[in-house]
């Protein structure tokens, strides 16, 4: 990183194309990356709101049966295989931008986005690697009249108003352990982890620009092991478990106990490792040093299916949150210990699920004992895709913008390569730098763009 040249504090960043055009009617003209899967279930939640306009469409295999669906639904928008393309033939026509891509395609479009003067609503996490999130961070600082939101949905629900308000009245206090946990399966759990190199080529379904689906990473031949969703197995494209699901457990703890970065990543125990996927189960420790008036925190995170927590007496029952949006189409299946966390403070135990889910303090006679000096929650005046067009149109400020989520993308950027390296990293948060392991400190930058991709890392 400290190599990279790049000189943040002098973006040189297009000011002639700032945009805080209102659309038709009210609304905001809206240009969609990624309309298939998750992508095409954001696309409908921004309709829903009723304050978006859907002018452009933009995915790389636009003859697949579940892209086909969202281009029937908006038969006026323009189609598109490439970004780039969409910006240059219709960049005038739009002014926000949603990205619902693979995890290692969020960087590109985010700050093209940003450079072209439109706001960027982009899915967790918001960054695959530690520098992808600090050139964020810093280009959406430069560029202040640009809104960002990194879709984190419970960032918008009661979870969020509760953690803040149970804070401020000295409810949540002292806080110096929790326990985040997701151990459904993961796609890549019935794979041979003695594997040795990438997956053979395979023949490729017709109609997909696999070129520009590569975008800035190291060029990957095609396999059905890299498509629709399965790019989240693998080390050099997704996020594993902790990316995906971490950023809906770990949101409100890592901004309003004021976290930051940790000074120490520890892979405590990983299950069947190796160098391409992520692990079968994983345990790993986040420490965290005191901040203000608040005590030093660990944080434990543990995924796969034998690696369920201990849970804390009078614990209770373990329920999924059925407002948890759907999962590749389908809902989240039950497991022994559902996704969420057991939250330690040194008066009071917690424990809380996912995405929007409330808190509750535990065992169930302290939470009656408690009652009465809970304080009033406020209502959400909008949801997590209504917050980011309120934002663009001037009336709310989003609450996920990348100053807040692109910190919490970093810790787990760090957790990643912790898993990846299979090695503890001592981090230097004033530096961000790793101090124990010089080829792990280059990682943080991870392997060098693609040719032709170079310019979106030399800003």
């Amino acid at each position: 990183m400290a190599s990279a040249g790049l000189a943040m504090g002098d973006l040189n960043l297009n000011a002639a194309s700032y945009r805080q055009v209102v659309g038709a009617n009210g609304k905001v003209n809206l240009a969609c990356v990624g309309i298939g899967f998750r992508g095409g279930e954001i696309i409908r939640e921004f309709e829903r709101t009723g304050l978006a306009n859907v002018v452009a469409l933009c995915d790389v295999d636009m003859g697949a049966k579940h892209t086909q669906e969202i281009m029937a639904k908006y038969p006026k928008a323009r189609l598109f295989r490439d970004f780039r393309e969409m910006f240059d033939k219709a960049g005038n026509e739009f002014e926000a931008v949603c990205a619902g891509i693979p995890d290692f395609a969020h960087y590109p479009v985010v700050i093209h986005s940003i450079l072209e003067g439109k706001h960027i609503y982009v899915e967790k996490p918001m960054c695959r690697t530690f520098l992808e999130g600090e050139l964020m961070i810093k280009a959406a600082k430069a560029h202040p009249n640009i809104v960002t939101q990194m879709g984190n949905q419970g960032h918008s629900d009661a979870n969020y108003f509760q953690f803040k308000a149970w804070k401020d009245a000295g409810i949540i206090r002292d806080v110096t352990e929790v326990t985040a946990h997701m151990n459904s399966a993961r796609r890549w759990h019935d794979w041979d982890s003695r594997i040795y190199k990438y997956p053979a080529e395979e023949p490729m379904p017709a109609g997909i620009d696999w070129d520009t689906w590569n975008m800035a990473a190291q060029y990957h031949t095609y396999s059905d092991r890299y498509h629709r969703g399965n790019w989240r197995c693998w080390y050099d494209l997704g996020m594993g478990a902790l990316g995906d699901w971490g950023a809906h457990i770990l949101d409100t703890i890592h901004q309003f106990l004021e976290l930051g970065l940790p000074y120490e990543v520890n892979p405590v125990w990983l299950k069947e490792h190796n160098d391409y996927f992520y692990p079968m189960s994983s345990t790993l420790l986040f420490r965290f040093a005191a901040r203000k008036n608040m005590p030093p925190l660990d944080i434990t995170w543990r995924d796969g299916t034998d690696n369920v927590p201990p849970v804390p007496a009078g614990y209770g029952s373990s329920d999924i949150d059925p407002n948890i949006p759907p999962v590749a189409g389908g809902k989240l299946q039950p497991t022994k210990l559902n996704p969420g966390k057991i939250i330690y403070s040194k008066e009071l135990t917690f424990k809380g699920g996912s995405h929007g889910s409330t808190l509750s303090i535990i065992p169930d006679e302290k939470a009656r004992e408690m009652a009465s000096r809970l304080p009033e929650v406020p209502q959400s005046t909008s949801n997590h895709y209504a917050n980011f067009l309120l934002s663009c149109l001037g009336k709310e400020k989003t609450r996920s913008p990348f100053e807040i989520a692109g910190p919490l993308s970093q810790v787990f950027c760090l957790g990643v390569l912790a898993q990846r390296l299979n090695t503890k990293l001592e981090f230097d948060a004033a530096t961000k730098q790793i101090k124990n392991n010089p080829f792990a400190n280059a990682m943080l930058a991870g392997t060098p763009p693609r040719k032709g991709w170079e310019h979106y890392y030399a800003i």
